[in-house]
């Protein structure tokens, strides 16, 4: 009957790992959508970290490592659905959790976090702690704690406050449990019948804000969405939509957008890039940083501050730089301010003239897909033909030699086309290199740091090329291509529906996609106008009743919701 509700069956290994399935069926909406399993995802690390300073402050300081995520279709969001915790993460989790509850409880931060004092510091006090872990608790679970919850955690910290004889220490022993508990670490899903669809299921109010939240700020839901899934808002299309516009209107919607593009391009990838110190000197861990932030602040500018066509960050000429930058970039930037502090950014626009354009020629591109001792037109034609087109590029067999592509001494082979074309004489070869040498030989004026060059070992260098038929002469001309081709758009909506799902969407899902597509299309190709529509789709909350176990030698049984 409407309004009845099921929670997805987790199965704890250690931690958590969630199983969640269900029959299709056809959506009341623009689109007939078959909904696919409700999944439970493990917060990200940047989530984690989100989180604790939006419920305890900024200055929070965080201790060890949160384990690995796993991608999935090139995503850490679409691999969160697909990952648990193991004893060594439980146990770096653990003592996450202690460093920040033990902060949380300090003297110094009892002003900003308790909402009451005990009446005896050096005993327990179970009013003030309810008070206490019941605020918290609805943040960090992003729902009210059950009355059993809250018990559980109020004796916790009775207990922990009566051992060691400090009613802080007690609450902060609590509270870590609560940060290392299942309920904070997943985001749960649980399903209420869709009055709208016969027979179908949605996420229910909370599961919603937070499925919101996370979407858009990467973050948990704040008090007014709470408040909004409590009243039954969330529950309707007007009231939906009123959140979604809030949400989008406010600052921390760049987060969102931030989170999304770092997860798209790769650029946890950066941590463990490293370069060759001899051959490219100027690189560094600050210019490695600042190649990310670059390319961000571009892409903020253009898609978010200035609500522009998407296309457009392959061929704007406009950018950001910082000295460190500038050195590689060859663009002197002049300190004007009055203290004569260098600035950090600066705006900056390059000459139309000039083979920079677009972020295909930013060194967060060129640097990480180049090995550390030179530059590679394949695995940079490879990531532009996967992260920007959506277009899967073989890997290469195991038994090839890549001799001739290394030896850049090679005085037969003095540039990458000319190793390259001698390496494609394999047969082996030349299907894989066919899809990703053309594009990625345009930027060859690139050196393995992102520097600028016309020569290689002494020969000019040829970045002509083509890209599906559309030929070009240099890496202006390539950025142009990726910009007019369709593929380019298509992959953006894809890659950003996967993002919001936490999975890669279903065969059933097909046609929301296609919607979102043609939409995305019809607004100009304007991000911000797609995450709206896929905040409010009825699709992005629909999901699929869990399929019942299968024992070996019996029929399926029917699973009813309780």
């Amino acid at each position: 009957m409407p309004g009845a509700r099921v929670k997805p069956r987790a199965r704890i290994v250690f931690a958590l790992a969630a199983v969640l399935a269900a029959p299709a069926f056809a959506a009341k909406d623009k689109v007939t959508v078959a909904p696919e399993e409700a999944a439970v995802r493990r917060l990200t690390g940047e989530q984690y970290r989100n989180v604790i300073r939006v419920v305890f402050g900024p200055t929070i300081a965080f201790g060890g490592h949160f384990e690995p995520g796993l991608k999935v279709g090139g995503l850490a969001a679409a691999g969160a659905s697909s990952i648990g915790v193991t004893p060594a993460g439980m146990e770096q989790y653990d003592a996450i959790a202690r460093v920040i509850a033990a902060q949380v409880v300090s003297e110094p931060y009892r002003a900003q976090t308790m909402p009451c004092q005990p009446e005896n510091a050096k005993a327990a006090d179970d009013a003030c702690a309810q008070q206490f872990l019941s605020s918290v608790g609805r943040l960090l679970y992003r729902r009210p704690l059950t009355p059993a919850s809250l018990h559980a955690h109020v004796a916790a910290a009775h207990a922990g406050a009566e051992a060691t004889r400090d009613f802080y220490k007690g609450l902060g022993l609590s509270l870590a449990a609560m940060l290392s508990a299942p309920q904070f670490l997943f985001r749960d899903a649980e399903l209420e019948t869709d009055p709208d669809t016969r027979g179908g299921w949605r996420l229910d109010p909370y599961s919603k804000a937070s499925q919101l939240s996370f979407f858009l700020w990467n973050a948990g839901p704040d008090l007014p969405l709470l408040a909004a899934a409590a009243s039954g808002e969330l529950s309707s299309r007007k009231g939906l939509a009123h959140q979604v516009d809030r949400m989008m209107a406010s600052p921390r919607l760049e987060a969102g957008v931030r989170a999304f593009f770092i997860d798209n391009f790769g650029f946890d990838e950066f941590a463990e890039l490293t370069k060759d110190a001899v051959l490219f000197p100027k690189f560094s861990a600050q210019a490695a940083n600042d190649a990310q932030e670059q390319t961000l602040k571009t892409i903020v500018q253009l898609v978010l501050k200035e609500n522009g066509d998407y296309r457009d960050i392959f061929t704007t000429k406009k950018t950001f730089l910082t000295p460190e930058l500038g050195a590689i970039y060859r663009v002197p930037l002049v300190d004007d301010r009055p203290t004569g502090t260098p600035d950090g950014w600066a705006p900056y626009e390059f000459a139309a003239d000039d083979r920079r354009a677009g972020i295909l020629t930013h060194m967060s591109f060129t640097a990480l897909h180049s090995p550390a001792g030179r530059g590679s037109p394949t695995i940079r034609g490879k990531a532009l033909r996967e992260v920007i087109l959506c277009q899967k590029v073989p890997p290469p067999p195991g038994n090839v030699p890549f001799n001739i592509i290394q030896d850049t001494g090679n005085p037969l082979f003095k540039t990458a086309r000319d190793r390259l074309t001698a390496h494609r004489a394999n047969p082996v070869c030349a299907g894989c290199h066919k899809i990703t040498d053309p594009i990625g030989l345009a930027l060859e004026n690139f050196d393995g740091a992102g520097e600028f060059r016309t020569t290689e070992n002494g020969k000019k260098i040829d970045t002509s090329g083509e890209l599906d038929g559309i030929a070009f002469k240099d890496a202006a001309g390539l950025g142009k291509a990726v910009h007019d081709s369709p593929a380019t758009p298509r992959c953006l909506v894809n890659r950003l529906a996967s993002y919001a799902l936490g999975r890669l969407p279903g065969a059933g899902e097909q046609p929301w996609i296609a919607a979102l597509q043609a939409s995305f299309a019809d607004t100009g190709y304007r991000v911000p106008d797609l995450m709206r529509e896929i905040a409010v789709s009825d699709a992005f909350y629909r999901r699929a009743l869990p399929r019942p176990p299968v024992v070996a030698g019996t029929a399926p049984v029917q699973q009813e919701a309780k």
